[in-house]
């Protein structure tokens, strides 16, 4: 099996350094979009052997050193007895809306997410790589059971010690979802918080860090822990105890490494647009973040955020293709 993410998760890679994409299976892949014409968003994340498709298929066409769940970070709505819809052209809704505490009755995961737990099942066997399994941070999936951005805002401002109520009911459901990805076999998970990189500083602490800790301590695997804004919030991302936090894009990751300790791996940052620039612009930034990190035994070779919808395939096979050329030793890199 290849080991690479996992052994830089504890700090002790001394390969080259493992690469995956987040968002590395969908809508920039002609073969996920030949499957989109046969199947809805809903039958891909709802149907085990779909699932399992669309999870191999970036391994069978990138090459890259992990494997994460395709699912979505709103399924767990479908534990609190909410409805799930992607319509065509749109993002995730949720209906009903939630517009109180009253609104949100935990169902369990084990029966209402069980189609989860029989992909992973499914998947383990077939893989070489490690999979990673992942949920939604708690104020970004209560930004969308809630419905909208300014709906949220109103609600922590009206009623703060209630939203506060609220994250702590989504947390508990969240811990007990990857719970059941962890006994399901996955190797390591990422929690996704996007929106709340978004907050100004003080909310930021309040409502999100507080929880995201609470999670990270629930679980027995690594986890990795992304959000939006994440390079400007290094010191409060590293209080979290992760093993490893993803940044991304606006400071180089070289210099973010300086303030976050060792034994925290480090995911990240090629600006997920140059991916769609010329290959000789890919190929020189590529090589100026694997320059940059040489030598560090818990860099993961990832993207800044996951893969624009247009992006060239070809360019994304490219990219990985040179961090795999890569060969990083403690003292030295060389591109084969």
């Amino acid at each position: 099996m290849n080991t690479l993410l996992l052994k830089a998760l504890k700090g002790e890679n001394e390969e080259r350094p493992p690469v995956w994409l987040m968002r590395q299976a969908g809508r920039y892949l002609p073969e996920y979009q030949a499957l989109r014409k046969k199947h809805t968003l809903w039958q891909l994340f709802h149907e085990p052997e779909l699932a399992c498709q669309v999870t191999h298929q970036p391994l069978d066409i990138l090459g890259v050193d992990a494997a994460i769940l395709f699912s979505d970070i709103l399924v767990i709505a479908e534990a609190f007895g909410l409805k799930l819809h992607f319509p065509e052209g749109r993002g995730p809704l949720v209906e009903p809306c939630v517009t109180s505490l009253e609104d949100l009755e935990f169902r369990g995961v084990e029966e209402t997410l069980s189609y989860v737990t029989k992909t992973i099942t499914l998947l383990k066997p077939t893989l070489n790589v490690p999979l990673i399994g992942f949920c939604g941070g708690p104020f970004t999936v209560a930004t969308y059971l809630i419905g909208d951005m300014k709906k949220t805002h109103a609600w922590m401002a009206r009623d703060p010690e209630s939203f506060h109520a609220l994250l702590a009911k989504i947390t508990q459901a969240s811990i007990a979802y990857l719970r059941m990805q962890e006994c399901a076999g996955v190797d390591a998970v990422q929690i996704f918080d996007s929106w709340a990189g978004t907050l100004p500083h003080g909310q930021f602490l309040d409502f999100s860090v507080k929880y995201l800790k609470e999670m990270v301590a629930a679980l027995s695997v690594p986890v990795i822990v992304f959000c939006r804004g994440s390079s400007h919030l290094v010191k409060d991302l590293v209080e979290l105890g992760p093993a490893a936090i993803s940044f991304d894009w606006q400071r180089p990751l070289h210099e973010i490494r300086k303030e976050v300790p060792a034994h925290i791996a480090v995911q990240g940052n090629l600006d997920p647009e140059i991916l769609k620039m010329a290959p000789e612009i890919v190929e020189r930034e590529t090589f100026a973040l694997l320059e940059s990190m040489r030598g560090d035994k818990g860099f993961i070779a990832n993207l800044g955020h996951g893969v624009f919808p247009g992006t060239p395939v070809e360019n994304v096979k490219l990219f990985v293709s040179l961090i795999k050329s890569a060969v990083t030793c403690i003292n030295h890199l060389q591109i084969d």
